[in-house]
């Protein structure tokens, strides 16, 4: 059986606490490797190789940390195909979704080419008689990121790009359903010029977990998954004086006005609701069409776009719209939601829960499933379903549209498709939503803008992702001086050159 390795100290390092996870293809149900659980011991040598290498590492000016994120780049665009094949094959996208993910990702460290210019400090000159003040952004240390099965390449690379370039040593721990995207970007790193021991990739489950919140050198954590989680990281992190943000679950409204373009709007819930198997904490899950004549339109065109999407393994080419979900737990949990949608009054319009594919059989697949009528007291609406389940829940009007997504506990991502001006404005103001489209559907912000969710959808004040990863990643130290009145005749001064 094939190992999928840590990679400590830029080497791959076999596990040896005798404790591992299967990986599987989730398109055959096969297991096709297996992965290392690292004991305490393990993650404890990695963080002292990582303690090691960070100081030297600080020590480079930030355009020779730079040039390796250029590296990094060019190296992605040569990989692309390989990485989204391998991403493709232990997640279940599709090829074009694969891609996606990768893209996102290198955006980021796109961006964190950038760090001379955003690690700039500040001045003051003359801030009182005879001082002057200054500040500088310096490296925190080791720090960590703890990251999810749904974006293996994309979340990996929102927190160790920023990370590193500001001079940190990292320690990824990804999720062990799909870890050899993150393995591999570790190896494109090194080969990016990156030193030995400045990123480290460590699997494990819930004793790495803790072993990274509980240790003394780890100065910050970044964390995405589910909300119970990251409270729990967010909670432990914080009570040892570790610097944490955590992204947690959510639940995505999409408001549909009568003066909607409703093609569009159909277009976008396709895509939104069910691309990625609906395995994405920006997918839209609940549609709420404003008004009864709205729904009625709504799903004369919605239910049949439904019920011809094509599931299928990636190896089927890029016309498939979405491909199994992660595992046979994933797949159990998302069918018993729709049992209880069910047993709860709502109305299956489309019922995916019996599909199979011949020849895959044995596969995680699921056919898509379009609720009708579903209500705020419902499951199914309450909570995250990580699926490719879309309810649709009528609101009588726009304030009662509004409301349901005001008044939902999570507050990732929301979106509203109107031609009105002053509604969309409107929306945009009063929502209490991290993220909002005006007919976009899954508002993710570009690299260089801040990605955060409110409400139970995030955890902590700053996000590592964009301009607030450069501050969460590193401390300001200001420096206050108090100058002499004169300079004594003769004095020669002299200033380094660049090196």
């Amino acid at each position: 059986m094939n190992e999928i390795p840590h990679y400590i100290g830029g080497k791959r390092v076999s596990g040896t606490s005798g404790r591992s996870s299967d990986v599987y293809n989730p398109a055959t149900g096969e297991v096709e490797a297996q992965v290392p659980l690292a004991s305490g011991d393990e993650l404890n040598a990695a963080i002292e190789n990582a303690k090691a290498a960070q100081p030297s590492w600080a020590a480079q000016n930030p355009q020779k940390r730079a040039r390796v994120m250029m590296k990094f780049v060019d190296l992605l665009h040569r990989d692309m195909d390989k990485l989204a094949e391998a991403l493709s094959r232990e997640h279940g996208k599709t090829i074009p979704d694969a891609k996606g993910d990768i893209i996102r990702g290198l955006e980021v460290a796109e961006f964190c080419i950038g760090a001379p210019h955003l690690l700039k400090g500040e001045f003051s000159e003359g801030a009182g008689p005879g001082i002057d003040m200054h500040s500088v952004r310096q490296p925190l240390g080791v720090v960590a990121g703890i990251t999810p099965f749904n974006f293996p390449a994309m979340i990996p690379m929102w927190k160790f790009c920023p990370a590193i370039v500001c001079g940190n040593a990292f320690i990824l721990k990804p999720s062990e359903r799909d870890p050899s995207v993150p393995l591999m970007l570790a190896e494109l790193m090194s080969e990016a010029g990156l030193p030995d021991g400045v990123l480290n990739v460590v699997h494990g489950d819930k004793e790495a977990v803790d072993g990274l919140l509980d240790h003394e050198d780890i100065m910050a954590i970044g964390f995405v998954g589910s909300t119970p989680i990251a409270e729990y990281v967010y909670t432990r992190g914080c009570a040892n004086g570790k610097r944490v943000q955590c992204f947690g679950g959510a639940k995505n409204h999409m408001i549909i006005m009568p003066d909607a373009d409703m093609d569009q709007a159909v277009d976008a819930l396709i895509g939104a609701g069910y691309g990625a198997a609906g395995e994405r904490c920006m997918a839209v899950s609940v549609a709420v069409p404003v008004g009864e004549d709205t729904a009625d339109r709504l799903m004369a065109k919605l239910t049949p776009r439904v019920e011809n999407l094509k599931i299928a393994p990636y190896t089927a080419g890029d016309d498939a719209d979405f491909g199994p979900l992660v595992t046979k737990e994933a797949h159990t949990r998302v069918k018993g939601y729709v049992d209880a949608g069910v047993s709860e009054g709502a109305k299956l319009v489309v019922d995916g829960r019996d599909f199979s594919m011949q020849g895959y059989e044995d596969g995680f697949f699921m056919g898509a499933c379009l609720f009708d009528n579903v209500t705020r007291d419902m499951s199914i609406y309450k909570e995250e379903i990580f699926g490719p389940v879309l309810s649709v829940v009528r609101a009588k009007d726009y304030e009662d549209g509004l409301d349901l997504a005001m008044s939902h506990e999570y507050g990732n991502g929301v979106a509203i498709f109107t031609r009105d001006g002053d509604a969309a404005r409107d929306f945009s103001s009063r929502i209490n939503i991290g993220m909002v489209g005006v007919n976009v559907p899954i508002p993710v912000p570009l690299a260089y803008y801040t990605f955060g969710g409110w409400k139970r959808s995030g955890f902590g004040d700053l996000n590592q992702h964009g301009p607030d990863a450069f501050r969460f990643y590193t401390r300001t130290k200001t420096i206050t001086s108090r100058w002499p009145s004169g300079i004594k005749d003769g004095a020669e001064f002299s200033i380094p050159t660049m090196g």
